[in-house]
């Protein structure tokens, strides 16, 4: 998946960003990105004694995902959901190696079929 950061602007290599931090790097509004984290599973800061959110690396690419299909691929709040769901199952076997040639040989007779 193409995730766009705003121009000019790549994520720190660092363990922990507030919130301010990943509204720099995504572009986004904090209170997206408080409504985002009711809603993706994926979203999971860490709280402070105080409750301050303290977002790990993978959050926010998590939140860059987010962003790419509501805005881009214009994917509902529901269908983002079920795309990331679905995403995260689609973990293919590795592919043996007779396998390729049984699938070379079937496209081989779909296309003498068509022709």
């Amino acid at each position: 998946m193409d995730i766009q950061l705003p121009p000019g602007t790549t994520i720190p290599d660092k363990l922990y960003f507030k919130i301010g931090e990943v509204t720099a790097i995504t572009d986004l509004a904090a209170y997206v990105l408080r409504f985002w984290e009711s809603e993706f599973n994926l979203i999971s800061p860490k709280r402070t004694e105080s409750g301050q959110r303290l977002y790990r690396k993978v959050d926010v690419e998590s939140i860059l995902k987010i962003k790419y299909l509501l805005y881009e691929k214009k994917f509902t709040i529901p269908g983002a959901k079920k795309f990331l769901k679905n995403s995260s199952k689609q973990i293919s076997p590795p592919v043996q190696p007779g396998t390729l040639e049984e699938i070379k040989t079937e496209l081989q007779k779909i296309r003498a079929m068509l022709d």
